[in-house]
């Protein structure tokens, strides 16, 4: 299982929310298809195909646990992840 695999899962699993990385997550969504544009401190994913925007900001070097969220929303709703 490759890095972005074991990030997908801990993202998919919400059990740790508060402890991904706020790098990692930008990666895991580009890994996923979304260009990114930064304005500033606000990091926005956008993907063909899915109508939200993901606008991410740091929390220290952590991704706000709220986004996870958000992110976790959309990778399921469209069935991003690969296996579901």
């Amino acid at each position: 299982m490759g890095k972005q695999d074991k990030l997908l899962s801990q993202v998919l699993n919400g059990a740790s929310d508060h402890n991904i990385a706020f790098n990692d997550l930008c990666q895991l969504l580009r890994h996923l298809g979304f260009e990114e544009r930064t304005r500033g401190s606000h990091h926005i994913f956008h993907r063909q195909g899915v109508e939200e925007l993901l606008n991410l900001q740091r929390d220290g070097n952590k991704a706000k646990a709220y986004q996870v969220r958000q992110a976790r929303a959309v990778i399921t709703r469209y069935k991003l992840g690969g296996n579901d």
